[in-house]
């Protein structure tokens, strides 16, 4: 971490978030502190509690800003919002990796950006947060990025699960439903990349990529669905 990612990180914070000692808790990995004695914790229980406050954040704006939707409209909008691609994508945002304390075989591993330890430092920012301000300075840092992306979620569907999409499309027009087969394995143990295909009538589809297999294959289902022009 420069001094100076350091500082331009700071500069996206609000003003009032000022605890030197919540702020490095929640950017340190559990990987830097096994190798750095002077460290005092890891930022996982800051992350238990950063995913409630970002659970009933959510759920309190969804709530209120459609009142018209039931609840398994909201369900789903509340997991897009919440899973882990989506908080690292936050983090990204803000550009977190540049000042997450990792070891240096994690920081080796390119681990400053990986979805897991990305999502995990986010949620843990956000309890550091809470715990330095209050809640309404939390809102008004995470509102406005949970309101751009429910309206890209909603805009693409994605708040459907797409192989249940894929799989009625394909029953709608009489054919078995969508097998996915692996295609490839690779990376270490630590950072793995599966490639799936999706195939439908006998034939390949499309093919995804993902952190696991189920990733890999809902991948795998979006892009079928992107080249099979389905949207609804």
């Amino acid at each position: 971490m420069t001094p100076t990612a350091r500082s331009e990180f700071m500069s996206r914070l609000p003003a009032n978030f000022t605890d030197t000692f919540l702020i490095n808790r929640a950017l340190t990995h559990r990987s830097y502190l096994n190798e750095n004695r002077n460290a005092i914790e890891d930022n996982e229980r800051l992350e238990f509690l950063g995913d409630a406050i970002l659970g009933f954040l959510v759920a309190e704006w969804l709530y209120h800003t459609f009142p018209e939707k039931r609840e398994g409209f909201l369900t789903k909008i509340r997991a897009a919002l919440v899973h882990t691609e989506q908080l690292s994508d936050f983090a990204r945002q803000i550009n977190l990796g540049s000042v997450i304390k990792l070891g240096k075989g994690e920081q080796a591993a390119g681990g400053a950006d990986r979805d897991a330890i990305l999502c995990d430092a986010f949620e843990a920012l956000i309890a550091a947060m809470y715990l330095d301000t209050d809640l309404d300075t939390v809102k008004g840092f995470v509102i406005p990025m949970i309101e751009r992306e429910a309206a890209k979620i909603i805009e693409n569907h994605s708040e459907e699960d797409v192989k249940s999409r894929l799989q009625e499309w394909a029953q709608g027009k009489g054919y078995l439903s969508p097998s996915y087969a692996l295609v490839s394995e690779t990376g270490p143990d630590h950072d793995k990349r599966f490639e799936v295909k999706v195939i439908i009538n006998q034939q390949e589809i499309a093919t995804g990529v993902g952190a696991n297999k189920q990733m890999a294959e809902k991948a795998a289902a979006g892009a079928a669905l992107s080249a099979l022009n389905i949207r609804n």
